[in-house]
């Protein structure tokens, strides 16, 4: 069995060069290992992640060593640039040429790796941003903390509009006057400091300090959403107490979620609905067919794959039956409130009126630079809690899958619906939806 990896090849590739060194048919070996020959032209011109036992099954077929196929650092980098062609290719004055990419990494490694630190700096800031923007949208604090500075601000010109007007002013009102000023600067000073000091921990935000549901989904982020613990059917109360909660709040908002998630990998293990995805590809109702499962499963099992699996980037959004985002797993190219909910025209709240019934859209985001493709499938559940006359309690979901995951395209032909993100930050003029004005209009 071989077992040394050529070098500057991603696994792909070296799927590719392995079975033609072997002679064999593409067709020939999707066969023997379960997928089709479409799905396995994607894996070798590196269009599809591979990981698990599909990995290990091409590795037996072309009988060499899962590391000589394994992906390496070039892999990590033809992704992320990848990425950034996606986003920035209308930025060029020429086109890139996406087919020598690979080439590229190759010849100029350090270049291929600055490109890709650019990159993801650039998606940092622009997470920032984010951030910056849903707060000055919803954040309650810091709409308190700038009405402070605007009145402070507005007493002193009204004070000064006075001083500076014609005619004699007494000297006790003057004084009086004076006085007033200084009081409402130094009102001044003091809130701009609270304002600043509010501003900064947006950095904070970013490490999960802000709430429990943020500081758990910062942690959660930072597992990149699959908890390979659990997948095992390991102890929730071991992993709840490994992410060090802050509170109370987030201790029990871990454990509720840990515990479906585990519930999750038994019905669904991890080996099956990867194998799945090799057979019949990423469309949730082809899987749900397929595995004979709840669609609401399938979904969520979507969005926990690992970074080794094909297609693990996969977004997932819910809502309770206010509308109101209580999971947000975000995708790059389709931003998420962090506060409130999220745009009116999301497949996510159609789905909340017709429960058990999935739904299905092509979206595109407004305000992208490049609009990136995606199909949303929306599933909501409803469940009576406690005794039979219990509150009839409804959860929705929504999973964006980039289009170009789906094999074969399906309805990513059909045109796209360009939706926003949450009306206050919108763009969109001429949306019939909107339920609030934006503040980028203003």
């Amino acid at each position: 069995m071989k077992n040394s990896a050529p070098g500057g090849a991603t696994t792909g590739t070296r799927i590719r060069e392995r079975r033609a060194a072997l002679g064999l048919k593409q067709g020939a070996l999707a066969r023997r290992v379960g997928i089709s020959p479409s799905y396995l032209n994607l894996i070798e011109h590196n269009r599809r992640r591979i990981g698990g036992k599909l990995l290990a099954d091409l590795a037996a077929e072309l009988d060499v060593g899962i590391s000589f196929l394994s992906q390496g650092a070039e892999a990590a980098l033809l992704t992320g640039l990848r990425g950034a062609m996606s986003e920035f290719a209308d930025q060029s004055p020429q086109p890139p040429e996406l087919d020598r990419m690979e080439e590229f990494i190759g010849r100029f490694p350090g270049w291929a790796a600055l490109l890709d630190v650019l990159y993801r700096q650039t998606k940092r800031l622009e997470h920032l941003t984010d951030t910056l923007s849903d707060r000055l949208a919803h954040d309650p604090g810091l709409s308190a903390a700038m009405h402070e500075v605007l009145s402070n601000v507005s007493a002193i010109r009204s004070t000064a509009d006075i001083l500076a007007g014609p005619g004699e002013i007494a000297p006790n009102w003057q004084t009086r006057f004076h006085k007033n000023i200084q009081e409402e600067a130094h009102r001044l000073s003091g809130a701009a400091r609270s304002l600043v000091g509010y501003l900064d921990t947006v950095s904070d935000a970013d490490r999960g300090r802000v709430s429990p549901q943020e500081e758990f989904e910062n942690w959660l982020e930072s597992r990149r959403y699959h908890v390979g613990e659990l997948e095992q059917g390991g102890d929730v109360g071991t992993v709840v107490e490994a992410l060090s909660p802050s509170s109370q709040a987030v201790r029990d908002r871990a454990r509720a979620w840990l515990a479906a998630y585990r519930a999750d990998a038994a019905h669904l293990p991890l080996p099956v609905i990867e194998a799945a995805i090799g057979a019949v590809g990423h469309d949730p109702l082809r899987l749900a067919g397929h595995l004979s499962a709840d669609p609401g499963l399938v979904l969520r099992r979507l969005a926990t794959l690992p970074e080794s699996a094909p297609g693990w980037e996969i977004g997932r959004v819910a809502c309770n039956a206010s509308g109101m985002l209580v999971f947000r797993k975000p995708v790059p190219g389709f931003r998420l409130p962090r506060f409130g909910a999220g745009c009116p025209l999301w497949p996510l709240y159609r789905a909340l009126m017709q429960p058990s019934v999935p739904v299905c859209a092509v979206l595109e985001q407004a305000g992208r630079r490049v609009a990136r493709r995606f199909v949303a499938y929306a599933h909501a559940q409803a469940q009576v809690m406690g005794a039979a006359d219990g509150p009839l309690v409804v959860e929705a979901q929504m999973v964006l899958i980039p289009a170009e995951l789906l094999d074969p395209p399906g309805p990513v032909q059909v045109p796209a619906q360009v939706v926003g993100q949450s009306c206050r930050i919108c763009p969109r003029a001429d949306c019939a939806a909107r339920r609030e004005s934006s503040i980028l209009a203003e």
